[in-house]
C-alpha cells in the first residue's frame, strides 16, 4: 500500500546508508554504535546507527533528487516495551516547495488509506499547539510559568530535577491530553513553540512558532513533520545546544553531521515527515502492544 501510495504521486523511493560517521544530536534520543575494523582510509572506526534516514535524505534533496521517500529499518538506544522496539520500520518522506500544512494534509491521506484497508475511516481533528492545551487542560502553553505547567502532573509523582520548560510540555502531552485522544480520530498537532523548533523552521508570529505537526492515531503517535529549515548556519547552532543540553545531564556529545552542513543551504525549501510503521500497523491491528505486530520483539531476536 505504502509503494503504490506513493507511485501514484510520483515521489521517487531511494535507499540510504544505515551506519554514519554523526549521530542524532537530540538528547532524548539515544543512539547505537559499532566500530569498523577495517582499514583507516575509510575513514573513523566509531559508526553511528541511524535512529531516521532524515539527514542522508535531504542531502539527496540538496543534490536535486526532488520528491523522494525511503522505507526501512532505523535504530534507537534504550526504547524497549509495549510500545518500543530499538529496532522499527521508518517511513520518510519529503516534498519540495510544500510547507508543514500541506504535508500534514498528504500524511493524513496516506493514515487513511491504511485504515481502509481493514475497513475503517477516522475523523480528522486539528489543533494548534495553543489550542490543544487551551482546550485539555486551560493552559497557555506559551505564557504558563513552570509551577502551572507541573500541577497537573502532581499524580505521577515526577522528580522535576533536572527538568526544563519543554520537558513539562511534553510530560503533559504523554501523560494527560494523549491517552484522551478517541480511539477512532486522527489528532493532529501544529505550530509548536520555538524552542522545540529540532529541525524546523521558525515563523515569527507572537510568540513564534516552529513549522512542525505531529499526528496521532488514537493514542498513538504514528508521524513528526516539519517545514524543514535549510539555513546550515542556524542548523550547527542547533546542534551545538542539542550537545551542550547532552553534557548538562551527563550524556556523550555526538559528532555533527558536517556532510548534512555543508550542503543544507542548497536544499530547497520544503517539508517532510517520518513516521512509524509498528505503530501504524499497532493501531491497524488494534493492540496496545508492539510486540504483536513484529516477527521477533527485541527480546527473542
Amino acid at each position: 500500500m505504502i509503494r503504490d501510495f506513493f507511485a501514484a504521486r510520483h515521489v521517487l523511493e531511494v535507499e540510504t546508508p544505515i551506519l554514519s560517521r554523526a549521530g542524532n544530536t537530540d538528547a532524548n534520543i539515544e543512539s547505537f554504535t559499532t566500530q569498523f575494523s577495517g582499514h583507516r582510509d575509510a575513514g573513523p572506526p566509531l559508526r553511528w546507527l541511524r535512529t531516521s534516514p532524515e539527514f542522508p535524505l535531504k542531502r539527496l534533496l540538496a543534490a536535486g533528487v526532488g520528491d523522494c521517500y525511503e522505507l526501512g529499518r532505523v535504530f534507537r538506544n534504550g526504547e524497549a516495551g509495549r510500545r518500543h522496539n530499538p529496532e522499527f520500520t521508518m517511513l520518510e518522506w519529503y516534498r519540495v516547495g510544500w510547507d508543514h500544512r500541506a504535508l500534514l494534509a498528504e500524511t493524513c491521506d496516506l493514515v487513511g488509506a491504511a485504515l481502509a484497508l481493514v475497513g475503517r475511516s477516522a475523523a480528522i481533528a486539528p489543533y494548534s499547539y495553543g489550542e490543544l492545551f487551551r482546550e485539555y487542560l486551560a493552559l497557555d502553553p506559551f505564557t504558563a510559568d513552570e509551577a502551572a505547567l507541573a500541577a497537573p502532573l502532581a499524580e505521577f509523582s515526577i522528580t522535576p530535577d533536572g527538568l526544563v520548560r519543554d520537558d513539562w510540555l511534553d510530560l503533559l502531552i504523554t501523560h494527560c491530553i494523549q491517552p484522551q485522544f478517541p480511539r477512532e480520530r486522527i489528532t493532529l498537532i501544529y505550530d509548536y513553540p520555538a524552542s522545540q523548533c529540532a529541525l524546523a523552521r521558525i515563523r515569527r508570529d507572537t510568540p513564534p512558532v516552529a513549522e512542525r505537526f505531529e499526528l496521532y492515531l488514537g493514542p498513538y503517535e504514528l508521524a513528526n513533520g516539519y517545514h524543514e529549515l535549510n539555513d546550515a548556519a542556524e542548523q550547527r547552532a542547533r546542534f551545538e545546544r542539542d550537545n551542550a543540553r547532552r553534557r548538562e545531564r551527563g550524556l556523550a556529545e555526538v559528532p555533527l553531521d558536517e556532510n548534512l552542513l555543508d550542503v543544507l543551504d542548497r536544499m530547497p525549501r520544503c517539508a517532510g515527515v517520518a513516521l512509524g510503521v509498528e505503530r501504524l500497523l499497532m493501531c491497524l491491528a488494534g493492540t496496545d502492544d508492539i510486540r504483536e505486530v513484529l516477527a521477533y520483539a527485541f527480546a527473542e531476536a
